[in-house]
């Protein structure tokens, strides 16, 4: 006994794992833990430590400094599958530039998408920019404190309207983001994906969650996730709940939270044209505002059909997207960009306006612009490759 005991101790400096594994036999560790987990019983001793944790290591973040809850719920929405490294500079931008939730209603739709730009994910600006309005016509500008108007607002879900409440008011409403899922899924060694347990989940952060300082600890378990409880070799032995955690008991944290397999994403090979006029001025169009990229700017093209040849393909878009002629020139640049759900390749290549009149068939706007002025309209982060492609050549033909 005492010799498997002292294998249960021994862990990987490098890795944080254990040296054997054992899966099929929970352990007990010195303290009487064995592998399984009364949340009940130890919801108290949870929230103790983990809030004393999180006084001391807690992450210093502008948006944890402000009980706005304008500004709260910008962060969040900013923070949906972004990183907080990337969300900083747009945050302070964007509260320069719209203050209030009636500034932001004020905005133009553009203005709002070009202060989003680069951020991704853009139905999140024009979301927010529609709650602004909705918030400023039906709560008196104020962001309101009931959870099913919350809601009930464009782009809001449950656990966002969990972070903002808790935040902003410090009610007691659970979160669930990936952070907190991971954590939980190895506090209690989930045996299924989180993705088939999301109410199991859920039913354990509403157990877990403080009702005397909900502020504190729905921040305080983002964190632990965010900075110990990582995905890849997390920090089992500064971590808070280690005692408690069945996942470390079992030597699972590795393995856990489990995932599921997933299809290769779909690539898409796209034929792309930036269309000069006589003057050098070039076609951009805004796309319908349904959809991933709506209401963004962008250089005209399509999808390539099976066994056609890139260039028949940028001038056949073209013609059926504005009903006009070009002629295609010179490859410009290729750019290879992936979204959530699928991965593009985008041949671009210089064009000429041969004939026609531009119509917006398949799109909300069209306009030729010059060099100087494409800066002012909001485009793709993959499209700013392009407009990067342009410039470096017009230095050089200069």
């Amino acid at each position: 006994m005492g010799k498997a005991k002292q294998k249960h101790r021994v862990r990987d400096s490098a890795t944080g794992r254990y040296a054997s594994k054992q899966k099929s036999l929970p352990k007990t560790s010195a303290s009487g833990f064995n592998g399984t987990l009364n949340l009940e019983k130890s919801a108290p001793a949870l929230r103790q430590a983990l809030l004393s944790w999180y006084g001391e290591q807690g992450r210093d973040l502008p948006w944890r400094r402000s009980r706005d809850p304008y500004a709260i719920w910008i962060s969040e929405i900013m923070l949906q599958q972004t990183q907080v490294k990337t969300v900083r500079p747009y945050y302070q931008r964007w509260l320069a530039m719209f203050p209030t939730v009636t500034e932001l209603a004020q905005a133009e739709q553009q203005t709002v998408l070009k202060a989003w730009e680069g951020l991704g994910y853009y139905a999140r600006a024009r979301n927010l920019h529609k709650a602004a309005q909705l918030i400023v016509e039906q709560h008196n500008g104020v962001f309101p404190r009931e959870f099913e108007d919350a809601i009930a607002l464009p782009g809001i879900g449950r656990t966002t309207a969990g972070g903002i409440l808790s935040a902003a008011y410090d009610l007691p409403v659970a979160i669930l983001d990936g952070n907190v899922k991971r954590v939980l899924a190895r506090l209690v060694a989930l045996p299924q994906p989180p993705a088939k347990a999301i109410n199991r989940l859920w039913q354990l952060s509403e157990q877990i969650l403080d009702p005397q300082q909900p502020r504190d600890f729905n921040q305080a378990i983002m964190d632990l996730g965010a900075t110990l409880c990582t995905r890849h070799q997390p920090s089992c032995l500064l971590c808070p709940w280690q005692p408690h955690c069945a996942a470390y008991h079992q030597n699972l944290q590795s393995e856990l939270p489990m995932t599921e397999s997933r299809a290769p994403l779909p690539h898409k090979q796209i034929g792309v044209a930036v269309i000069y006029d006589n003057d050098g001025r070039i076609l951009i169009d805004r796309r319908k505002q349904e959809g991933l990229l709506g209401g963004l700017w962008e250089f005209p093209g399509g999808k390539i059909e099976p066994n056609e040849a890139v260039e028949d393909c940028v001038k056949r878009e073209i013609k059926e997207e504005l009903d006009i002629e070009i002629q295609v020139n010179d490859r410009l640049i290729t750019v290879n960009h992936a979204y959530s759900h699928f991965k593009v390749t985008l041949n671009v290549f210089n064009c000429t306006h041969l004939s026609g009149e531009p119509k917006p068939i398949e799109c909300d706007e069209i306009k030729w612009v010059t060099l100087d002025e494409i800066e002012s309209y909001p485009f793709p982060k993959a499209n700013g490759q392009i407009i990067d492609a342009i410039k470096e050549q017009a230095m050089q033909n200069s």
